[in-house]
């Protein structure tokens, strides 16, 4: 069976690095008898770096092309030890954190979901294959570990991100978008579900027995904050209000799509208002940077 649409090697290499240094990430969260050295880092940031594309490849019986390859090693390697390097100023901004989670979770289920569909398979299984390979690679870093699975457990929308941009990928593809304007899309639905999440605390609902473990669980390396009593806000964005956070979400989702429409559209008096469009897009952006700078200069005042 021939492929109609192959991955861009350094899209496939982007998604990697990205998920080694996340892998890097969580390495670095442990500590006492648990810690990691190198070799370890390394293992972890393989695991979840290719872990995602060897699980979607063996789904669709195809030969891994993780393994077609030697950048691919090399790239989960080089960027698991960079990203302990910079684990230290990295721990502060858990916000980047999430977002880089986000981020990988969207580019491994799109990469998915678009390979399945360039094979043939119908929309259902192709989302499922999207699914597995964005959450695949976490769960083979928490067998390994001995840890629990974080998406088996009560958490913020994870699995629910990946299957959401998977979805949408799958729906635009049907009717008739190219598959990898519909894989940029679907990556960007697939961010904006997983930080809107987390900046709400959202998750489904729960078994009565079990705990509440929030993202910060699924990370590893943001602080876990209890509830006691009424519901306390998002540990994740500590010094954001989630009035600027979602703005700037929103003013990203506007401009990404009026750029997308400006590239697809030829006629002129579309794409005029398109540009329009991107400019109340960034309009948003500036004011939802405004709000958290504001709030952060509030909830930081500075020493004397």
């Amino acid at each position: 069976m021939s492929i109609g649409f192959v991955i861009p090697l350094w899209a496939d290499l982007t998604a990697v690095a990205l998920g080694g240094v996340q892998g890097a990430l969580f390495a670095s969260g442990f500590r006492g008898q648990r810690r990691l050295d190198l070799l370890g880092v390394a293992v972890i940031g393989i695991v979840i770096g290719m872990g995602g594309g060897l699980i979607r490849d063996l789904l669709l019986g195809v030969a891994p092309v993780t393994l077609h390859s030697d950048w691919y090693l090399i790239t989960a390697v080089a960027s698991s030890l960079l990203g302990m390097l910079l684990a230290p100023p990295l721990q502060r901004l858990n916000g980047v954190i999430v977002g880089l989670d986000a981020v990988v979770i969207g580019m491994f289920g799109a990469f998915g979901t678009s390979k399945a569909l360039a094979l043939g398979l119908p929309a259902v299984p192709a989302v499922f294959v999207g699914v597995v390979a964005a959450v695949g690679g976490g769960m083979l870093r928490d067998v390994i570990m001995g840890l629990p699975v974080a998406v088996m457990h009560v958490g913020s929308l994870y699995a629910v991100a990946a299957a959401s941009g998977s979805a949408v990928l799958a729906v635009l593809h049907a009717v008739g978008v190219q598959l990898p304007l519909a894989a940029v899309i679907g990556i960007a639905v697939t961010c904006v579900v997983r930080m809107l999440a987390v900046v709400f605390d959202v998750s489904l609902p729960e078994q009565r027995n079990l705990h509440r473990r929030r993202v910060a669980a699924e990370t590893g390396a943001i602080p876990v904050v209890r509830r006691q009593g009424r519901r306390s806000p998002p540990a994740v964005f500590p010094r954001a209000s989630r009035l600027g956070v979602t703005t700037l979400l929103g003013g990203v989702l506007i401009l990404f799509v009026s750029v997308i429409a400006q590239l697809a559209v030829t006629d002129g008096l579309a794409e005029t208002l398109w540009v329009a469009v991107s400019i109340v897009g960034a309009i948003v952006i500036g004011l939802g940077i405004a709000v958290l700078v504001r709030h952060g200069a509030r909830s930081n005042p500075p020493e004397v």
